[in-house]
């Protein structure tokens, strides 16, 4: 089943950490391919390069930022293959910013194809 690993952090916090922890997030990375558990991936710029688009009473609304104000961010994720939901929360646990911030484990919906 594939899952995918949301990453939540203040970025505030994040970024007095970021450069210590890069290497941290390179070798994570590294063992989560060499596993082949690891289908795709990608970190986000900062929520102020957001733009929001909804539509209110039949007009669209464009709105810089993120679509809600939270003390922590989505900076990233993986979408990984695990049997279950149980190795999928083992992948999260070891992520490295884990002690500060949080990851969501969300499963995606499969479709039969025609």
């Amino acid at each position: 089943m594939r899952y995918l690993l949301l990453i939540y952090d203040n970025e505030q916090e994040g970024a007095k950490t970021q450069e210590a922890e890069f290497p941290s997030w390179m070798e994570y990375t590294k063992k989560l391919q060499e596993s082949g558990k690891m289908l795709g991936g990608e970190a986000l710029k900062p929520v102020s390069s957001a733009t929001t688009v909804s539509k209110s009473t039949g007009k669209l609304v464009v709105t810089d930022g993120p679509f809600a104000e939270t003390k922590e961010q989505l900076g990233g994720f993986y979408m990984i293959e695990a049997k279950n939901l149980d190795e999928a929360l083992d992948w999260a646990a070891k992520m490295p910013n884990i002690h500060r911030g949080r990851v969501e484990v969300r499963p995606i919906m499969e479709f039969d194809s025609p």
